[in-house]
C-alpha cells in the first residue's frame, strides 16, 4: 500500500528545523525571479527623445547653445503634446536648413536617427535597438516575447519536474537563467535580444515554480501557508533592490550585469536541495525517499521506526501500478474539468492585473520612475502580511476571493477620478491604483496556494507548471492592454485599460467561491482523490 506523505510529515514535524530551512532556501530564487519579471522597466524604458540633426555629430537632446537651438528649429517641426509645443519625435524637413521660409509649407519625412534625454538613463536598451517612432511596438513585443518564454518555461518545466524529479528540473532551469542572463549583456541586435529573454523568461519561471512545488511538497498541510506567503515576499524583495540597483546603474549593460552574475550563486543548490520525497514516493522509489525523510527526522529530532516503509518483493510489484496521470486527465470528468478552467482563468486575470499595473509604474504621477517603482514594489509587503495573518483563518477561497474583488474594484473606480476629478485630486486615483497592486498581490499569493493544494500529487507539477502558464499568457496581454489607451488618447483612453483589469478581477474573484476550500486538508494524491476532494 502506498505510503501517505502527510501523515509522514505529522510525524517528522510540519514545519520542523529541517523544513525551515528548505523553505528558506527555496524562497531565494524569488529574488532574482523578481528582478527578472521587473527589469524590463528599466531596460525598456523609451526616454524624451527627437530626430537628430543630420550631419551635426555631436548633436544632443539638451540644447547647448543659441546656435544649436537654431539648428533645432530650422531641421526639426513643432509639435502640440501635452498641452506644449515640443519637437516632432519622429519626423524632420526635407529641405535645407530655411528658417527665413518658416512660414510657406515645408515637406516632412521620418527620420532615422534620434537623440535622448539622458537626465533619468544613460543608455537603454531601446535607444540601443531604436525602438521609437514606427518601431515603438518592438518595445512591447519584448515584453510580449519574455512573457511567451514565461509561458513556455512553466509548463516545460512542470512536465520535466513531474517526469525526471523536481531536483533535476530545478537545476537546469539555474543553469539556463545564469548562463542566459550573462550573455543577453552582449546582445547585438533585436533578434538576438528578444531570444535571450525569452530564454531568461522560461527558465526563471520555471526556478520560481519548481521552487515552491518542492517547498510545498515537504511542509505539513497546516503550515504550508508560509511557503505560500514567503515566496512572494523574497518576489518583492527583488524588487525592492531592483529599484536602488537601477538607480545607481543607469546603463542597461551594466545593470543587466550586475543583476545576472549573483544568480550563479544557486548552483549549489545541487548539492543542497534534495529530491521532493513525496515525489520519490509516488514513483515507489521507497529507499531513496527513506534516506531523506531519516535526514528530516535526523535534524528535526525526531525518531522513526527501523522499517519505515514496506518495499513490496518482487511479487507483490508486479501487481502494484506505479500511480500515472497525464494532463489531460484533468479534463476527463465534469469536476475536474470546471475547477481546472476556474483556476487556469484566475491565473491568467491575476497575472495580467499584476503586471499592467506594476510595468505601468512610470504612469503613476507620484514623482520618478525609480520612487514610482519602488512604491510599486513596496506595497506587495502589506499584502503578503496580510495573506500570512488571514489565510489560516479565513481559508483559501475567501481571502483569494475579497483580494481579487478589493483589486478589481478599485481598478474600476479610478474611472471617477480620472474621468470627473481635477488634477487636485489625482492623487485619489494613485492611491486606488496602489490598493489595486495591493489587492492583486495578495490574490497572486493565494492563488499559488491553493490551486497547489487543489491539484492531486501524481498531476501537480504538470498542472501547476500549466497554471503558470496561463498566467504568463495573461502577462503577455497585459501590455497590450495598458497600451490600448495611447491608442484612444484622452481621459478615456487612460480608464478604459483600468476598467478592463478590475472587471475581470471580480469576474475571477466571484468564480474562485466555486472552489472547494483546501485549508488543514490533506493534499489529494490521485486523480481520484482530486475527483472526490471537496466532496
Amino acid at each position: 500500500m502506498r505510503p501517505n506523505f502527510d501523515d509522514v510529515l505529522r510525524h517528522l514535524g510540519e514545519f520542523g528545523r529541517y523544513q525551515k530551512w528548505m523553505c528558506f532556501l527555496l524562497c531565494l530564487p524569488g529574488l532574482s525571479y523578481g528582478v527578472r519579471m521587473m527589469i524590463s522597466v528599466f531596460l525598456l524604458n523609451v526616454p524624451e527623445h527627437r530626430c537628430a540633426i543630420p550631419g551635426y555629430d555631436n548633436d544632443t537632446y539638451d540644447i547647448q547653445s543659441d546656435h544649436h537651438a537654431y539648428l533645432i528649429n530650422a531641421t526639426i517641426p513643432y509639435v502640440t503634446r501635452d498641452g506644449k509645443q515640443q519637437p516632432d519625435r519622429c519626423h524632420i524637413y526635407a529641405d535645407n536648413y530655411d528658417l527665413l521660409n518658416a512660414s510657406a509649407s515645408r515637406a516632412v519625412l521620418g527620420c532615422k536617427k534620434w537623440v535622448y534625454d539622458k537626465s533619468v538613463f544613460e543608455f537603454t536598451a531601446s535607444m540601443e535597438f531604436s525602438f521609437v517612432c514606427d518601431d515603438a511596438i518592438l518595445a512591447t513585443h519584448c515584453k510580449m516575447i519574455y512573457m511567451f518564454g514565461c509561458f513556455f518555461g512553466a509548463f516545460a518545466a512542470g512536465t520535466l519536474g513531474d517526469r525526471i524529479g523536481r531536483k533535476k528540473a530545478l537545476y537546469l532551469c539555474i543553469v539556463l537563467l545564469t548562463a542566459g542572463g550573462i550573455i543577453l549583456n552582449w546582445s547585438s541586435n533585436f533578434v538576438m535580444f528578444v531570444i535571450l529573454r525569452f530564454i531568461n523568461g522560461a527558465s526563471a519561471t520555471g526556478v520560481y515554480s519548481t521552487s515552491f512545488v518542492i517547498g510545498m511538497e515537504v511542509i505539513g498541510p497546516s503550515k504550508r501557508v508560509f511557503t505560500g506567503a514567503f515566496v512572494p515576499i523574497f518576489f518583492a524583495l527583488g524588487m525592492t533592490i531592483l529599484s536602488g540597483v537601477a538607480f545607481f546603474i543607469r546603463d542597461w549593460h551594466t545593470l543587466e550585469l550586475v543583476m545576472a552574475v549573483p544568480v550563479g550563486i544557486f548552483l549549489a543548490y545541487w548539492w543542497l536541495i534534495p529530491e521532493s520525497p513525496r515525489w520519490l514516493l509516488n514513483k515507489f522509489r521507497y529507499q531513496e525517499a527513506e534516506v531523506i525523510i531519516r535526514r528530516t527526522a535526523n535534524v528535526n529530532k525526531v525518531e522513526l521506526p527501523d522499517n519505515l516503509f514496506e518495499e513490496p518483493d518482487k511479487t507483490e510489484n508486479e501487481t502494484i501500478d506505479t500511480p500515472k496521470a497525464n494532463f489531460f486527465q484533468l479534463f476527463t470528468t465534469t469536476v475536474m474539468c470546471i475547477r481546472t478552467l476556474i483556476i487556469f482563468f484566475n491565473w491568467m486575470v491575476v497575472s495580467m492585473v499584476y503586471y499592467g499595473l506594476s510595468l505601468n509604474s512610470d504612469n503613476l504621477g507620484a514623482g520618478s520612475l525609480h520612487l514610482n517603482f519602488l512604491l510599486v514594489g513596496l506595497v506587495e509587503f502589506p499584502a503578503c502580511a496580510l495573506v500570512l495573518v488571514l489565510l489560516n483563518r479565513l481559508g483559501r477561497k475567501i481571502l483569494h476571493c475579497g483580494s481579487m474583488l478589493l483589486g478589481g474594484v478599485s481598478c474600476i473606480l479610478t474611472i471617477f477620478t480620472i474621468l470627473y476629478a481635477d488634477q487636485s485630486l489625482q492623487w485619489v486615483t494613485v492611491l486606488l491604483a496602489m490598493i489595486g497592486k495591493l489587492g492583486t498581490a495578495a490574490g497572486f499569493a493565494v492563488i499559488y496556494i491553493f490551486s497547489s493544494e487543489l491539484f492531486p500529487t501524481v498531476i501537480r507539477h504538470s498542472a501547476f507548471g500549466a497554471s503558470s502558464s496561463l498566467a504568463r499568457l495573461g502577462g503577455m496581454i497585459a501590455p497590450y492592454i495598458a497600451d490600448w489607451g495611447k491608442f484612444v488618447g484622452g481621459d478615456i483612453g487612460r480608464a478604459l485599460p483600468l476598467l478592463m483589469f478590475g472587471s475581470l478581477s471580480v469576474l475571477a474573484g466571484l468564480l474562485a467561491l466555486l472552489l472547494p476550500e483546501t485549508l488543514n486538508r490533506d493534499l489529494p494524491e490521485t486523480i481520484e482523490d482530486g475527483i472526490k476532494f471537496g466532496r
